[in-house]
Formats: C-alpha cells, structure tokens, sequence
C-alpha cells in the first residue's frame, strides 16, 4: 500500500497554561530572546500590554512596542516588518488578528514567535496558519505557516479581564470543529484525521454542557475548561487533523461576512457559529441529511442562551440589501471557497435561502 506523506504542524514548542503563566513564562522568553516586537493592538488592552513590556524590562530585555493599525493585512505586515528589524523575537499579545499578525510577520522574518492570548476568542495563539485580511477588514486568504510558535503562554489571569462576548465568540468558533470536520473529514481512512475529528465531537459535547457555566462564573473550573477548550484543544485537533480535517460552511460564510462593512465590528466566531447554522439548512436542504436538521434543534437555544447572533437581524444586517447578501453568498462560493467541501454543490442562490432562514426552527422528522 502507498501511503502519501502529510505534513502536520502540530503544536507550540512549549505551552504554558493557568494561573500566573506569564510570571513563569519570562525566564522561558528571556532564552529565546533579548529584544522582542511587542506587538499588540486593541485599547481595550493597553494597560495588560504595558504590564507586559515592564515585566520584561524588569527581566532584563529590552522589548519595542509595536501595533497593529487594521486586521492582519499586508499594508501592517510591512510596516512591521520594518520596525522590527532590530528584534529578534516576535511577542504577539492580544487577540485572533494580532495573534495571527505576530505569527506570519515572525515566520517573514524567519523569527521565533511568543503568543499571548488575552482572550479565548480563537485557538490562533496555538495553529501554524494566519489568515489576511483587507485594511477594510475583508478576509482575502489564510498562509501557512512552517510552524506552531515556540512559546504559547495562556495566562487564566490575563484571559479572564476580556469580555464575556470573546469567550461566547470562542465558544461558537470551537464547535464549528465539529459541525465542519466531521462532514469534510468524517468518513477518511487517515488514523490521524479520524483521531482528529472525534476529538472534535468531544469538544463539542464539552462546550455544550460547560458553556453556558464558563459565562455565568468566570473564576469556575468550568471557566477554566471552557477558555483552554476554545484556545488550546481546538488548535490541537487543527494541528492533528493537518490540511485534511478541513474548514466547510461555516468558515465560507464567515469569510463572506468579512465582505460587508456592516459586519466588521461582529466578532469571528460570532460569524462562524451563524455560519453553522447556514451550514446545517444546506446540509438538510440540499444534502437530505435528517440528523443536520436535528442538529440545528440542539445548536439553536445554546447559541440563543450564549447571546450569540443566529439571524440576520442579530448581526446587524436586518436593513442589508439584497445586492449585499449576494455578495456575502458569491464570495462564500467562489472558487476555492472552504464552501466546496461540502459533499454536495451549492449555488450563491441556494447559499442565500440559507442565509435568510439560518434560524427558523427546523421541522421535527416524523
């Protein structure tokens, strides 16, 4: 038997987790480097940011703030790229954009790269992939990356000053997992990737019966699985499953989503987990799948109860114009869209019906 060869970035160098994380850290970035890009982004954030870069002049190294001025874009990327030519490290802290930012700008610069979450709105502290954006904010592409960064610190301390939306956003983004893997990948003879895609079954059914807890008690061990599952697991089973445990639908419909203006202040996995639920209409719709339909009547009140968006409406599009969704669907189903590892073809038409009734309630089988 020919066996092809896969290439799989799998994880971090080193990952530190929990309480005082980055306390323990230093030591760990003070042998990587003497003077890192600190890059970060959101004002939401300056004050953790500024704590940062003294913890690292208290440890000897001589740190250069630097931030992002958009998404992760090629206009920014240069820019850095040349403030960073004196640095020898790069120290993304911050959120899915930054983080991603950090990650292609060192891998540019054939630098080591340092994550510092300070949310668990993403697992892209963890993957060896960034995804670029317009200086609008439209998704244009995700670049791999040779490597998972050298040094992931996931301070539960600096996590837990986000918004509770980051962590609900993280929340939706981590089930999309399962909702995406198991139909692109479910049925592959890959040990690796059938390894991955239950692994993503069990996040889902953690997340379910965590989720809802993680928001109401943010210092909870429930908390505490809820924000690593969304940070760390996920980009494990991404790093497991490699290229072949593939984004679907609901990724396609995200990146769509980036195209309109009027979305931009909706987080990622606000967009991803709507994105499941046009998913699941086009699986039972088109796919016949009776179990997709079920799956809608047990996503829909979760997502509802996390006040996540599920409509239209909820993401701010109740007065979009049909010009505009039509835009969302033909970006969704170009070609080489995430869309296209659906089992079945679907037209920007068809992607639309999805659209406008992601959250009807779907009928119960008889």
């Amino acid at each position: 038997m020919v066996v092809s060869i896969s290439s799989h970035a799998i994880a971090p160098a080193v990952v530190l987790r929990g309480e005082g994380a980055w306390a323990e850290a230093l030591s760990k970035i003070s042998a990587l480097c003497s003077r890192p890009l600190l890059l970060g982004r959101s004002q939401a954030t300056v004050s953790l940011r500024s704590a940062l870069v003294s913890d690292l002049v208290h440890s000897c190294l001589t740190p250069q703030p630097a931030e992002l001025s958009y998404d992760c874009c090629e206009e920014d990327l240069q820019r850095l790229a040349a403030e960073a030519a004196d640095c020898d490290a790069v120290l993304a802290a911050g959120g899915g954009k930054v983080l991603d930012a950090g990650k292609l700008l060192a891998h540019r610069l054939q630098l080591p790269c340092i994550t510092v979450p300070l949310s668990a709105a993403t697992c892209a502290g963890w993957t060896a992939l960034s995804n670029l954006y317009s200086m609008h904010g439209a998704f244009e592409g995700d670049v791999a990356l040779t490597r998972c960064p050298e040094l992931l610190v996931f301070d539960h301390g600096l996590v837990r000053q986000a918004p509770a939306r980051t962590l609900a956003s993280g929340i939706a983004d981590a089930l999309a997992k399962w909702y995406e893997a198991s139909v692109s990948s479910g049925d592959s003879s890959d040990g690796l990737v059938q390894q991955a895609v239950q692994m993503a079954r069990v996040l889902r059914d953690q997340l379910m019966i965590d989720g809802p807890l993680a928001l109401q008690d943010p210092h909870s061990a429930a908390w505490a699985r809820t924000a690593e599952a969304c940070a760390l697991t996920a980009g494990v089973i991404g790093g497991l499953g490699g290229a072949r445990c593939r984004t679907v639908a609901a990724h396609a419909v995200h990146n769509g989503l980036t195209q309109l203006q009027a979305c931009q202040d909706v987080l990622h996995g606000e967009k991803v987990g709507f994105g499941i639920l046009v998913q699941l209409r086009l699986e039972e719709r088109l796919g016949g799948n009776r179990l997709a339909g079920q799956a809608h009547r047990q996503l829909l009140p979760l997502l509802r109860q996390l006040q996540l968006p599920v409509s239209l409406q909820d993401l701010g599009l109740s007065n979009a114009s049909l010009s505009d969704l039509q835009q969302v669907c033909a970006f969704a189903c170009r070609e080489g869209s995430d869309l296209h590892n659906l089992p079945f073809a679907v037209t920007p038409g068809a992607l639309l019906e999805a659209l406008v009734g992601a959250a009807e309630p779907s009928p119960v089988a008889p």
